[in-house]
């Protein structure tokens, strides 16, 4: 597992993220030579295929009609 100072992320995060991308490796990011972040790829599992977060989201009502019931606010 590669590390990275994160003084050298800040300056090439979008490279890094290219090559966690290409490499499938972890990148751990370290501060003051402890790590503090670790950078993983995504994968996308086979068993969900394109989309992996479909039907996780559950519709329950519709969020911004007023409610039946009477409230005061706290202040």
């Amino acid at each position: 597992m590669k590390t990275v100072p994160v003084g050298k992320f800040k300056t090439h995060c979008l490279s890094l993220l290219k090559e966690v991308a290409k490499t499938h490796e972890a990148l751990v990011i370290t501060k003051y030579g402890k790590p503090v972040a670790r950078v993983v790829p995504f994968i996308v599992s086979s068993e969900s295929g394109e989309n992996p977060l479909k039907d996780s989201i559950v519709f329950e009502k519709d969020l911004i009609a007023p409610i039946d019931v009477a409230w005061e606010p706290r202040m």
